[in-house]
């Protein structure tokens, strides 16, 4: 359980480009986030409240596909009492995964190691998920005691569908809510699959990255209001969690501009489905504890 009136961002990112570069950053679009971002600076900047509830703890999210990086995460997680947990990357078609990951979880901060992400977004393969040595690689997460984070646009939910299918037993976070068209309002495909994914019961859905998927500079809270239906009906509050995305985020608005539209989201829940969406889903998928004690994801 979570500590009442806790606020948790299960899905942040920090980055030092001197230290490893973000190629993607480079491209048109993204000049505002174009710099180092610190948890130093998301302390700061994240001053609005939802429901009354301050910002007390992140989970931190790798970006580039670099070992090197995850270990830089997990020492900040160390160094830094605002990161509870750590998802990093690891190259999941390896055939030496298990031991990188053992090196990992053995290292001086691998207790803060998690979960796993890999940039599936990315991937023009439409089955990469289905690959047979990825299968293997999370496989090698799953007995660890490790989640595994979806990164995955809509088109791509069938190979999250087929993953919960083949892996009951790897414990699932969608990121971004599988990135649905809010921009576009065209909804009905991803909710068909979204639906079909949340019906595996190992799966939960963080409530992020919405807003960037939206109109950057124009999106209100009636555009977000649909997906939010959906994520409600199909996952239910205690299989939801708040994340910002920052400083992501910051492309259409930032930190406290997407916090007060969820608080206004949250109206018409009940007090423990707000705890679920705001700090309850993440604590128990994430194993958080407010002393940061290293505990099995579920």
């Amino acid at each position: 359980m979570s500590d009442a009136r806790k606020l948790i961002d299960s899905h942040h990112h920090v980055w030092n480009l001197g230290h490893h570069p973000q190629p993607w950053l480079d491209e048109p679009g993204h000049e505002a986030i174009r710099r180092n971002f610190s948890p130093h600076k998301l302390r700061s900047t994240a001053t609005r409240t939802i429901a009354g509830r301050r910002l007390e703890q992140t989970v931190v999210v790798q970006c580039v596909t670099s070992v090197p990086e995850t270990r830089d995460l997990l020492a900040l997680a160390h160094s830094d009492p605002l990161i509870g947990a750590v998802v990093g990357w690891a190259d999941l078609t390896s055939a030496s995964i298990g031991d990188v990951l053992d090196d990992l979880r053995g290292g001086p901060d691998g207790r803060y190691l998690r979960a796993l992400r890999h940039l599936v977004q990315g991937e023009t393969d439409p089955g990469w998920l289905q690959q047979p040595s990825v299968e293997r690689g999370l496989r090698a997460v799953r007995d660890r005691g490790l989640a595994y984070d979806v990164l995955v646009r809509s088109h791509q939910l069938p190979q999250a569908i087929r993953l919960a299918e083949r892996l009951p037993g790897l414990a699932l976070v969608l990121d971004h809510a599988g990135k649905p068209s809010v921009a576009r309002g065209e909804l009905d495909d991803w909710e068909r699959e979204l639906r079909m994914l949340a019906r595996h019961t190992q799966v939960r859905c963080k409530v992020s990255g919405l807003i960037t998927e939206a109109d950057h500079a124009r999106w209100t809270i009636a555009d977000i209001r649909p997906v939010w239906d959906v994520l409600l009906s199909a996952f239910g509050p205690d299989r939801l969690m708040f994340g910002s995305d920052w400083p992501v985020c910051l492309l259409a608005g930032g930190w406290n501009h997407w916090a007060s539209a969820v608080e206004e989201l949250l109206l018409d829940c009940s007090a423990s489905e707000t705890e679920a969406i705001l700090a309850g889903t993440a604590t128990a998928f994430y194993g958080l504890t407010p002393d940061r004690r290293d505990t099995p994801c579920s």
